[in-house]
């Protein structure tokens, strides 16, 4: 209106921030990084520490002896393992760290450097030969067994390529390929080694993976039959094997004690020996160069012969618990790729013990695979610490639980009705 002058007010300068806020803002940022896991990943990371320690102990307690009497430093073969464990645990929490994606996006190139490492066996000079098995690698006088590494690398690579084709999966064609022939070529490069208990554990990846994608079960049924056949021709082609087999089904073992029954009569008498409270830590009878093998593929019997069948059931049971964990979260993700590669990494790690244990109960005849976390051997150590890393990972991905109803406001905070007059 005229006459009238418009006076503007100058809106109030938003206060700078006060010491208070910048607190309040660092705490919430330091409760990310420390914000509650799931149980799960309790469960899995405990497991894992406790059965690592569990093995550190029983390695020192089968190597000291021998090593004493051969003339050589006591405490080296632990110190060895103790080395890949204190580089393995970190690790293994710095691996669950990473988002889904990482491992996604690795997938191919890791499966790609694991088999380039795998045939790495195969070149003079650093290949190395035992027992008949050509599948390790010496280099810098640290030796390595690749084939490790191909069962995490080949868990991650068969999940991602299913999750990408997880709408196709109701067609064999596309469930097959490309998955039946890199995994053949995979655990071919094993096999060519003369290593038959890897080469079954990468099988039991393979159909783990399968089995927990969620395939039609005839589809599912076509690579078992395949697996179990191959594992057949190449039993059946190796005169090694079939004299270890035929030692297993053979019911007077006693018969052939100084030939190939002599490592699974003396695991058999270690449990024995032990009955159910053991014969103390560090006791044993059987390591003293009886038993072959005690501080790798029969630890599971110096564990029963020193601390006796509540130290096998305590064993049995962090596998259990572990186990559990892993499962889960397979049962609680909602991410098919986690789903499918906690799949394949729980029937190796898991699998991978029942064989071990059943090869000492003389339930299977001698495959030569280690005890997940606990046999002496820094590789095959440092893979399960990574692939519970890469559980761990996931088991942080698992949703939130949300509540079913809200919460109330309370009575001071609700609005005031407001009054209609009359």
């Amino acid at each position: 209106m005229a006459g009238t002058t418009q006076t503007r007010t100058r809106p109030p300068a938003l206060p700078p921030e006060t010491p208070a806020r910048a607190g309040l803002a660092a705490r919430v940022s330091l409760g990310r990084v420390f914000a509650p896991v799931p149980s799960e990943f309790l469960l899995i990371a405990s497991t894992a520490l406790l059965l690592t320690g569990f093995g550190l102990v029983m390695v020192l307690s089968a190597t000291t002896a021998t090593a004493t009497a051969a003339g050589q430093p006591p405490y080296e073969a632990v110190i060895k393992q103790a080395v890949f464990a204190v580089i393995g645990i970190p690790l293994m929490f710095i691996a669950s760290r990473l988002p889904i994606a990482f491992w996604k996006r690795i997938a191919w190139p890791s499966l790609i450097g694991a088999t380039a490492f795998q045939m790495l066996v195969f070149v003079p000079g650093l290949g190395v030969e035992a027992n008949g098995n050509r599948n390790w690698v010496q280099i810098a006088g640290l030796q390595f067994q690749p084939a490790e590494f191909l069962k995490i690398t080949l868990a991650l690579w068969i999940g991602y390529v299913l999750f990408r084709k997880r709408t196709l999966l109701g067609l064999w064609r596309h469930v097959f390929i490309p998955l039946v022939p890199v995994s053949v070529l995979v655990i071919a490069t094993v096999m060519a080694g003369h290593d038959m208990g890897t080469a079954m554990i990468l099988a039991i990846v393979v159909l783990g993976a399968l089995f927990f994608s969620g395939v039609k079960l005839r589809i599912f049924i076509l690579p078992l039959i395949a697996a179990g056949f191959g594992a057949f021709l190449f039993a059946v082609n190796s005169p090694d094997r079939m004299r270890r087999i035929l030692s297993f089904l053979n019911p007077n073992c006693l018969d052939d004690y100084f030939n190939d029954c002599y490592q699974p009569l003396h695991g058999i008498w270690g449990l024995a020996n032990g009955g159910v409270f053991g014969l103390g830590l560090g006791n044993s009878k059987e390591k003293y160069d009886w038993l072959p093998a005690a501080a790798n593929d029969y630890i599971f019997a110096i564990v029963g012969e020193e601390l006796g069948l509540i130290g096998c059931a305590v064993v049995l049971a962090l596998f259990a618990l572990f186990a559990v964990g892993a499962f889960h979260v397979i049962r609680k993700t909602d991410d098919p790729f986690v789903r499918i590669v906690s799949g394949g990494i729980t029937m190796w790690i898991v699998g991978q013990a029942l064989i071990n244990i059943g090869v000492v109960l003389r339930l299977f005849p001698v495959l030569g695979v280690p005890l997940p976390f606990m046999s002496q051997g820094g590789t095959s150590l440092l893979s399960v610490l990574l692939a519970s890393g890469v559980l761990l990972s996931f088991a942080r991905s698992l949703p939130a639980k949300t509540a079913t109803l809200a919460p109330r406001a309370p009575m001071a905070a609700r609005a005031p009705r407001a009054k209609i007059s009359r």
